[in-house]
């Protein structure tokens, strides 16, 4: 989390929404072979959890059940060149946003395994904009409870949210906007519609 508080937020749609929109992080646990990552689907729960599911031989899957642990969602980010300031006594930086969440995680049984993945599927089919969406009723059922027994559910009840959302709001308004003018000249364009869209929410 970046120390200065000008790029806190605790606007939970905006967390809400870049879980949804990005569907993937990275789930941290210290265990005692040392501290270990997963890179996974993530799932954002009505109730506000944290869903995901990690292959059975994960390093992880045999001790995330009451643990304590810390899931991590990275947004959108681009470099910031110094040449878009005004002011010439400025330096580059990097503009970002970064979700961090920690909590007690619990192992789901089997239903809640099956539901993970039926609300996965069903969120992720719906953004495929070609063909028919594919749903788990597809699969033969023998086969798809076989594939069922090589991975493990979890969830995430998140205790501490710690958001950094880096986007330019401690430079002056003209900056802010020659800011964006180049992430866009850049291509950069999901963090400069990002720095827009907040701007406009604090309007």
């Amino acid at each position: 989390m970046h120390p200065n508080p000008a790029f806190r937020s605790d606007d939970r749609d905006l967390f809400a929404a870049l879980i949804r929109e990005s569907g993937f992080g990275m789930v941290f646990l210290t265990t005692p072979e040392g501290p270990r990552v997963a890179h996974v689907p993530l799932l954002l729960t009505e109730a506000g959890t944290l869903r995901f599911h990690l292959a059975r031989g994960n390093a992880l899957t045999r001790h995330l059940d009451g643990a304590q642990a810390l899931a991590v969602v990275n947004g959108p980010d681009g470099y910031v060149s110094a040449r878009w300031y005004a002011d010439p006594d400025q330096v580059p930086t990097w503009n970002y946003v970064a979700l961090e969440m920690e909590g007690t995680v619990s192992r789901l049984d089997r239903d809640g395994l099956l539901a993970l993945l039926e609300d996965v599927s069903a969120h992720h089919e719906g953004r495929v904009t070609q063909g028919t969406a594919w749903t788990m009723d597809k699969m033969d059922t023998a086969k798809r409870d076989r594939m069922m027994e090589m991975i493990v559910g979890f969830e995430l009840a998140i205790e501490t949210w710690r958001p950094t959302v880096k986007l330019s709001q401690n430079k002056p308004a003209a900056e802010w906007e020659r800011i964006v003018a180049g992430l866009k000249d850049e291509g950069r364009l999901a963090i400069a519609n990002l720095m827009e869209r907040v701007a406009r929410g604090a309007a």
